[in-house]
């Protein structure tokens, strides 16, 4: 693990591989470990970076008030620090909205988007009254007294994780910070980028998992029907942690979506 200092913030990262950069944005009540099936199966050809987002990992803890744009400036910093731009971006989840903050704020970083079971912000994704119930389900959650952290959330996988999984899973939730969690789940609730869709003027994978109950499919169609120059693959059989159910199928999308689309020279 490296890291770097961005505005008295600590970010750690995991650097692999060599060649074009990929970055991987981890979702929310994790940490980089999670793409651990990416980086060793995409190094060969990739240079491939996991970071720890703030508040995450073996990064510092948030400073009260951070927004997704202190995220997306952190991640850009990283970028810069690196010498990485322009790279492939993806983020999973609450990753891919990163990823969307990040193009918009800093697009001249972004050489393509990977965009897997992600959200343009719950706001601007999901129905209200379910926005409403996640951030109630939530906080009622990290209010409760404190238990066992449960390795899986229910509804992340289509019929549970895969057991050789288990124990990273069991480690990335003991590891979760519940002010982190907190303050995500707020952002969440209250972004919305689908404005920024029909802008997105670099090549976008989408890779969702058929059976995603927490971004369902219908999201993608509404990406692909925005974003002008996009690429959908529907992973069968996977739920919303697609990369991890399926990894060598969203391995094998990411790689040939990369080959694809070599970014220019920054």
């Amino acid at each position: 693990m490296g890291h770097i200092e961005v505005g008295g913030l600590r970010v750690a990262y995991e650097r692999v591989g060599q060649g074009p950069p990929l970055v991987l944005l981890h979702g929310a009540a994790e940490d980089g470990r999670v793409w651990r099936q990416q980086t060793t199966g995409l190094a060969g050809e990739l240079t491939v970076v996991a970071w720890d987002e703030p508040g995450a990992g073996g990064s510092s803890d948030l400073p009260e008030g951070f927004s997704l744009a202190g995220y997306a400036d952190a991640l850009a910093a990283l970028l810069e620090a690196l010498d990485l731009g322009p790279a492939h971006v993806a983020g999973v989840s609450w990753g891919g909205t990163v990823a969307l903050e990040l193009y918009r704020r800093r697009a001249e970083l972004v050489a393509t988007l990977i965009l897997i079971d992600t959200y343009a912000g719950w706001k601007g994704s999901l129905p209200a009254d379910e926005v409403r119930a996640r951030v109630t389900g939530v906080h009622r959650m990290l209010a409760a007294p404190a238990a066992e952290p449960a390795p899986v959330l229910p509804g992340l996988f289509a019929v549970g994780p895969p057991p050789e999984l288990i124990p990273l899973l069991v480690d990335v939730a003991a590891g979760v910070r519940p002010a982190t969690l907190a303050q995500q789940v707020d952002i969440m609730a209250r972004t919305d980028l689908t404005a920024l869709l029909p802008h997105v003027a670099v090549p976008t994978l989408l890779v969702w998992g058929r059976l995603d109950a927490r971004s369902p499919l219908a999201v993608a169609h509404r990406f692909a029907a925005a974003i002008p120059d996009t690429t959908l693959v529907v992973v069968e059989g996977a739920g919303h942690l697609s990369h991890l159910e399926r990894a060598e199928q969203v391995n094998d999308a990411i790689r040939d979506f990369c080959r694809a689309h070599p970014p220019a020279a920054g």
